[in-house]
């Protein structure tokens, strides 16, 4: 396999059966495996765990529809990887520049909860898209699980590479693992992830992408 993403996928039977069922209850909803989103040559990755409920899962971009891609979309135009500020459907104008949105599991998940084995079978799409990048590229995991993610995709040692909020890890000769929380309800509302400390992550990231003159 050499895709970065299969629109037919259904490796994941739990998942393949849940989407199937959500799709019943929700007949005007996208509903099936969402594609990254964004600039195929982008210097800069961004890497979710899933889709949403009634976010991706409903729109067909990621972050798109729901309370995690407000806060998103907002950094991205203010640090200039996103054309504005709102990402309010997959036919919008919107373009992001120097940057692509994916998720570790490209499936809806139920409870937003996907399990270890469905993890692992989702990796080698995201194997592939890293394999994608160009030199001295940044992945941005939104994450634990999405960092976790990313290091079994480059076949690192978990040991290696300890995710925390504003961890940078080098994956040698290839690209720079930048962590964040993820930009949910939970951890916005909870405080453990502030505006600032967001702001924060793209900032460094922008840093180490300087914007063409």
């Amino acid at each position: 396999m050499t895709k970065i993403f299969d629109i037919n996928c259904r490796q994941c039977p739990r998942l393949a059966t849940f989407l199937e069922q959500v799709a019943a209850r929700n007949p005007g909803y996208y509903c099936r495996p969402v594609p990254p989103f964004g600039d195929q040559k982008a210097r800069l990755l961004i890497v979710g765990l899933a889709p949403g409920m009634h976010g991706a899962n409903r729109t067909g971009r990621p972050f798109t529809g729901d309370y995690a891609g407000v806060l998103l979309y907002q950094t991205l135009h203010k640090y200039g990887f996103a054309s504005q500020a709102e990402s309010l459907a997959a036919d919008d104008t919107l373009t992001l520049i120097d940057c692509r949105i994916t998720n570790a599991v490209k499936c809806l998940p139920p409870d937003n909860k996907p399990v270890g084995a469905e993890v692992n079978t989702c990796n080698e799409f995201l194997a592939n898209e890293l394999r994608t990048l160009p030199a001295g590229a940044v992945v941005l995991a939104l994450g634990g699980i999405a960092h976790r993610a990313i290091v079994k995709a480059v076949a690192g040692r978990q040991a290696d590479f300890k995710f925390g909020h504003a961890a940078e890890h080098e994956v040698e000769g290839r690209f720079l693992i930048l962590d964040s929380y993820h930009c949910s309800r939970y951890n916005t509302n909870t405080g453990r992830l502030t505006v600032e400390m967001f702001h924060n992550v793209f900032a460094r990231a922008r840093e180490l992408l300087p914007q063409a003159n």
